[in-house]
């Protein structure tokens, strides 16, 4: 009974980042730098990629590609899952009524 103690759990570690270096003067003039080329012009904002970037993901992959192709949307996978547990859960019950009842 030595091992086990109800009165004294050990607690669990706490999660501590301590950060090597952090300039919070440094960070802000970053920030007012760039605002400040992006309101000249100078500076290009990242709306400007956002068109670039969207859809490369399921140009890069097949299955994704071929569910785009044929339409599919989150929707219709998620009704289809929902149509498959449906009919597992209907077969499952018929078979439990048949053989084992």
């Amino acid at each position: 009974m030595a091992l086990f103690s109800f009165y004294n759990m050990r607690k669990p570690r706490q999660f501590e980042h301590k950060p090597i270096y952090w300039d919070p003067h440094k960070e802000e003039m970053e920030a007012r730098v760039s605002k400040a080329k992006r309101e000249l012009g100078i500076e290009e904002s990242l709306e400007n990629y956002k068109p670039q970037i969207k859809g490369t993901f399921i140009e890069g992959t097949t299955h994704l590609k071929k569910q785009v192709e044929r339409g599919a949307t989150s929707r219709t996978r998620t009704y289809s899952n929902v149509r498959f547990v449906v009919i597992l859960v209907v077969l499952i019950a018929l078979f439990w009524f048949l053989y084992w009842r």
